[in-house]
């Protein structure tokens, strides 16, 4: 890392911060992941790279436990100080912050070409750097959790890290990550077969030699985007929406901007709008989507918000349908975004770009040597060339 200068600043109501002097290449909230730690926030910028966190600091003294260690003595002890090199904790630190906005952010797309990560691997190298990085934390309740919900993959890891695909980077890396599962669980009183097996194996170097899939990965993902269900009637239009990934949880739909489709077709002096939105394999089939239409001024006058349309799972794909009143002569400038009711946080600004840039980093890292650089679920999905995911 190139030698960063820090600047420590407080705020009017006595939060301290801690700012590097860094480019920060994303705005929206998507593009930084967050740690909530003893007496302060940090933050990266996903987009930037390797480097020191921003922090805020609303309780100093809580904070003292990490601050030395995280930023070195000089950043703790001056207002402007240099680091040259970052320390062991923000390493470590950076990558439990990654983890956990790719449990929320990550851009999974069938139509993108961008697999979806492994969620039990994913949680329990969650647990694994949460461990390692304690002295960050007032506490850790989340580790004992995380393990007891996703322990049925710690005999799949294990059979990974004596397949013989397996490279010697990566399996250091699988070796580290189980022996802080097994040590965190001991330290917190866990007792079940699967952290036997694990306990045993990393003691005596068990001979587990079972090549197979990791965990069954899911196929028959999404065919195409945009591929229209055969309807009646006159074709007057169809187009794309915006796809705010901010506006539904993780999981309902592919993140490929051009996940959302719709379709106008005349049914006599009728128009029908007809939606079909790409599904996440992992969608659920009973929570209903929404999709918010905004119509051309003049077509909607009874209306000062812009009307919804249930959408439902069928197959790959959230669809949903309407009859609309257009005024004359049509003006076909129709907007479409998807959202969950309850959960949506409403239409942001413009944030094409940073999903773009979201979406290559996720590229670019598929395509990074994965030794110490990548999370273990992202070894995972880079390494199936199949499709299935």
């Amino acid at each position: 890392m190139p030698a960063t200068t820090v600047h420590t600043t407080q705020s009017p109501d006595g939060t301290i911060s801690l700012v590097p002097a860094a480019p920060t290449t994303g705005t929206a909230d998507f593009t930084h992941a967050v740690l909530d730690v003893a007496g302060a926030v940090l933050t990266w910028s996903v987009l930037d790279g390797p480097t020191l966190p921003t922090a805020h600091i609303h309780d100093p003294v809580s904070a003292q436990q990490w601050l030395w260690a995280l930023y070195s003595e000089q950043v703790a002890t001056a207002e402007v100080a240099v680091v040259t090199e970052v320390p062991a904790l923000a390493r470590t630190a950076e990558r439990l912050a990654f983890a956990h906005w790719a449990a929320r952010w990550w851009p999974a797309s069938y139509l993108d070409g961008i697999p979806d990560l492994n969620p039990a691997v994913l949680a329990l190298e969650t647990a694994a750097l949460t461990h390692q990085c304690q002295q960050l934390f007032d506490d850790d309740d989340c580790i004992p959790e995380l393990i007891e919900e996703h322990q049925s993959a710690l005999v799949p890891l294990l059979h990974w890290l004596h397949s013989p695909s397996i490279t010697s980077p990566v399996a250091r890396q699988l070796v580290e990550v189980l022996r802080l599962i097994d040590d965190a669980a001991d330290c917190a009183g866990l007792d079940s077969p699967a952290l036997r097996t694990l306990h045993a194996s990393l003691a005596q170097e068990s001979d587990i030699t079972s090549a197979n899939e990791l965990i069954a990965r899911k196929s028959g993902y999404a065919l195409a985007a945009g591929a229209q269900h055969a309807g009646t009637g006159r074709l007057i239009a169809r187009g794309n929406g915006i796809n705010d990934w901010r506006r539904y949880p993780p999981g309902f739909v592919d993140a490929a901007e051009e996940a959302i489709s719709w379709t106008l077709r005349a049914q006599g002096a009728r128009r029908q709008l007809d939606i079909e939105v790409v599904a996440h394999p992992s969608a659920p089939t009973g929570t209903p989507l929404a999709a918010e239409v905004r119509l051309p001024a003049g077509s909607r006058p009874d209306q000062a918000e812009p009307p919804r349309i249930r959408l439902t799972r069928q197959d790959d794909s959230w669809t949903g349908q309407a009859d609309i009143t257009l005024p004359s002569p049509e003006q076909l400038l129709i907007g479409v975004e998807v959202l969950l009711p309850g959960f949506d946080p409403g239409a942001a600004a413009d944030a094409s770009a940073d999903r773009a840039a979201i979406r290559n980093l996720a590229r670019e890292r598929m395509r990074t040597e994965p030794a110490g650089q990548l999370l273990l679920a992202e070894v995972l999905a880079g390494a199936g060339d199949d499709g299935d995911y």
